[in-house]
């Protein structure tokens, strides 16, 4: 609602506007109550433009023609119109503000038509004509120039977020490359040599009872300073080989990323059915990252959309799904992205299936399907 009220404070200007030029023009007609009302229509229809830009750009050109045809305020009854088909073109409808702006065009010079003076009626008829078509042409590209400057710029923000995420993901991975790296040098030379240490105390203290004499107090310290030191070494190997906490993500950190999206704005609601248990590390991380990359393509390119998440647990196999309400449709086919190629191979890679499409009824869907125990 915040974001229209720009919209809505410009509908009333526009109307305060129009009327005042009413009061002013010689050759118009009497305000009525009627066309105070259609002001007042368009400046609700302007109000909801952003979210409804068809139904918007209707009203607002039925409106002002219809204004036009009963008071003649002159050219700006036409100023609603322009900001409608600004608006519409802006957000995709390139068609439909074309339509408007031809209908507003040939519905103000049929009036202009019929009551221009005769003696005068050309002249005005082409100036005005002239006018209003340079302005609705502006309006139309001006509209089709925001939207590619948004499309790019959208674009490369996500590239900047995906290279970020690389990045972060590089780093991760060589941090995790170099622990594994130092593991195996400690396990290769202090292992070795401690084990040696361990098993020679241990047989000059097997040989000293052998031979009927008490192993001495050092003998027995240093086999037991060895056997610690090899237990404490096995866990120091243990950690390295181990991802931190902070790696560590699955299905159990879904409320988390759920939330983190709906303080984007975005309204997440998260459904688990079956029984859940614990999975392979390898399936639930990647169930945990379809999740978190869906939610985040939602909060990207859904527009003013709510999205569900849905974790499934039965015996063979796991299944979690993301669907939205939002502006996706077949009609308009989504271009597979990085997100979109990487969630299907993190997916395929295990075994599983994904599917990603938008609904008949605007919205879109991606399910994975992960196999599980022997059918993985």
């Amino acid at each position: 609602m915040r974001r229209d009220l720009p919209y809505a404070l410009s509908g009333l200007a526009l109307g305060g506007l129009l009327l005042g030029n009413a009061a002013l023009t010689p050759d118009a007609a009497t305000v009525r109550p009627v066309d105070v009302a259609l002001v007042l229509v368009m400046a609700a229809a302007l109000a909801v433009c952003r979210r409804y830009p068809v139904a918007a750009l209707g009203v607002v050109t039925v409106a002002m023609l219809t204004v036009h045809v009963r008071v003649h305020p002159g050219v700006s009854a036409a100023f609603p119109a322009l900001g409608a088909v600004y608006v519409a073109a802006w957000r995709g409808h390139r068609s439909a503000a074309a339509l408007a702006s031809l209908v507003f065009l040939g519905g103000f010079l049929a009036r202009d038509i019929s009551v221009a003076p005769v003696d005068r009626a050309g002249q005005q008829i082409v100036e005005r004509t002239a006018l209003l078509l340079g302005w609705f042409v502006a309006a139309n590209v001006a509209g089709l120039v925001a939207r590619q400057r948004r499309a790019y710029l959208e674009q490369v923000e996500q590239r900047a977020m995906e290279a970020e995420r690389t990045r972060e993901e590089m780093a991760l991975r060589r941090a995790g490359e170099e622990r594994l790296r130092i593991a195996r040098d400690l396990h290769d030379s202090l292992t070795h040599s401690i084990s040696v240490i361990k098993v020679q105390a241990g047989i000059a203290v097997h040989l000293a009872r052998k031979h009927g004499e008490q192993p001495s107090a050092t003998l027995l310290a240093i086999q037991e300073a060895s056997s610690a030191a090899m237990r404490e070494l096995r866990a120091t190997l243990d950690v390295l080989r181990a991802p931190s906490d902070a790696d560590r993500v699955g299905l159990a950190r879904v409320d988390e990323v759920a939330a983190r999206t709906r303080a984007a704005g975005v309204p997440v609601r998260v459904t688990v059915t079956g029984q859940p248990r614990d999975l392979p590390a390898e399936v639930d991380q990647a169930g945990y990252r379809v999740i978190q990359e869906a939610l985040t393509n939602v909060a990207r390119h859904a527009g003013p959309a709510t999205a569900r998440v849905h974790v499934e647990y039965a015996p063979a196999q796991l299944t979690v799904s993301v669907t939205d309400d939002g502006q996706a449709s077949p009609t308009r086919p989504t271009t597979p992205g990085v997100g979109l190629r990487g969630m299907r191979e993190r997916v395929t890679g295990l075994g599983g299936v994904l599917h990603a499409a938008a609904h008949d009824d605007h919205g879109f869907t991606v399910r994975a399907t992960f196999p599980l125990g022997s059918s993985a």
